[in-house]
């Protein structure tokens, strides 16, 4: 175990559409999940975001809620269409007013803003013209990130281009679960692909043209993730060389996405891979494509134990049965904040943070009105203690973002699962400090050191110390 660095940022972070609602208030535009969510059949039991947590027009208790939890940051992102209602063009001068209201709210209680320009919403005005596939898209996200960048950087420093491509891309337009809900060809998707990524290097161009303060600038793909099955080195190496390599028929890899950002060029292995399916690449492309960044965030929920096979390579361990899993049916696989951030570390040289990670549970509030999730309390402890010992091995992390601040839309998912610190009930919009609120502000008071306090001595001074107040 080591210490947590000085400067180490603790947050918590949530994405426009999963908490805002006010889906079509003041201006407001269409969104693709707007669009998906209103669709039979596309989200668990018809749940939509229409309303969500209300944080439109709940924000500045929400941001008290925060201020109460001690965080330093807060992960948010700008909502595409509140602010161009058709994608381009027009802007919506009331959606800035809210973007505003949140950022100057988040400084006045001492938290800071990371933004996200790119968490799903897309416009349904521009999906209805081709989307990602269109050749235009990554000028249209430049248009649009020129907007935020021009009207917020005076106040904003941390910014992040896109979430997640793996999911907006290979769910939204490979499978078809998310929104737009589109089922392309692998080649398509792989274009659409492309767009967003020459889509992420202009947005980088935008940003450090426009910004008014020095800007800090990362984004925030997920991490697939693999750790040894065993302590031998043989394990640890071939644990490393699955998160480099690229499936065919799928997204779910690292190098295809992050290589053409930081190296400006697709992996060999997935050019081999993909093929005949290739996208179209343009002259110019991956010098678009490979900016500058001054961090790498990673997404990071569970991984697969892998270990070394004779021949060389790889193969993944099945889990035991009973082995614990979340909510979401996500094995519980703490080791992998450590080999995560070593794989992004090594390969990329860049400085990580965490901007996700956490657990979906069953919560409920109690009788007597507290809601004692223990299973996230545990789980976070073992996650960011694994987390400790890769800074404790030399490697650069920044920062931890908890994945949510508060329950809210889980995509095509609906209000099934409860990832947040702070419960909401969805019919009253009431919300209520998890036990691990009061357990995470704890870890940010002492910047880690309390990892090592058993759970049951954290409760019972909780336990103690409501019980003085009373």
């Amino acid at each position: 175990m080591t210490q947590f660095p000085e400067n180490f940022t603790w947050g918590a972070a949530a994405a426009a559409y999963q908490i805002e609602g006010a889906w079509n208030a003041d201006g407001k535009g269409p969104s693709v999940w707007d669009a998906f969510s209103h669709r039979q059949g596309k989200v668990w039991e018809g749940h939509t975001g229409d309303t969500a947590c209300d944080h439109y027009h709940r924000y500045a208790d929400d941001v008290s809620l925060m201020a109460q939890m001690g965080l330093h940051a807060y992960r948010l992102s700008v909502s595409w269409p509140r602010l161009m209602p058709e994608g381009t063009g027009r802007v919506n001068r009331k959606g800035l007013e809210f973007y505003d209201r949140l950022i100057d709210c988040l400084l006045e209680n001492g938290i800071d803003p990371w933004v996200t320009l790119f968490h799903w919403d897309y416009p349904h005005e521009l999906e209805l013209k081709g989307g990602w596939l269109h050749p235009d898209s990554p000028k249209w996200f430049a248009d649009y990130t020129d907007i935020v960048v021009k009207h917020l950087s005076d106040r904003v420093s941390y910014w992040m281009t896109l979430n997640e491509p793996q999911c907006f891309i290979g769910l939204g337009h490979l499978s078809g679960e998310h929104a737009p809900g589109m089922a392309l060809s692998l080649q398509k998707a792989l274009q659409a692909g492309h767009n967003a990524l020459v889509g992420h290097g202009l947005a980088v161009q935008s940003i450090r043209a426009n910004a008014v303060r020095t800007p800090s600038v990362g984004w925030a793909p997920m991490v697939c993730t693999n750790y040894p099955a065993t302590d031998s080195p043989a394990d640890g190496d071939a644990a490393l060389r699955a998160m480099s390599a690229v499936h065919d028929g799928n997204f779910w890899n690292n190098t295809w996405w992050a290589d053409p950002v930081v190296f400006g060029t697709y992996p060999e292995e997935g050019i081999r891979v993909y093929g005949e399916n290739m996208p179209r690449i343009n002259s110019g492309d991956f010098d678009i494509m490979k900016q500058p960044l001054d961090f790498f965030g990673a997404n990071m929920y569970h991984g697969y134990p892998t270990r070394a096979t004779p021949d060389g390579g790889y193969s993944l361990d099945a889990f035991a049965p009973g082995s614990p899993h979340t909510h979401f049916l996500w094995n519980r696989t703490p080791e992998i904040l450590y080999w995560g951030t070593k794989f992004v570390a090594e390969r990329y040289k860049l400085p990580v943070v965490i901007t996700e990670n956490g657990l979906s549970c069953n919560d409920w509030v109690s009788l007597d009105g507290s809601v004692p999730d223990h299973q996230r309390i545990d789980f976070l402890r073992r996650y960011l203690q694994c987390l400790q010992n890769a800074v404790a091995d030399g490697i650069d992390v920044r920062g931890y973002f908890h994945w949510s601040v508060m329950d809210n839309f889980e995509w095509a998912e609906g209000y099934k699962h409860r990832f947040g610190l702070i419960h909401v009930d969805y019919e009253t919009q009431k919300r209520t400090l998890k036990d691990s609120a009061y357990w995470y502000r704890n870890v940010i008071k002492t910047n880690g050191e309390s990892l090592e306090e058993p759970i049951s001595v954290f409760l019972a001074r909780e336990q103690s110390e409501a019980a003085i107040l009373s």
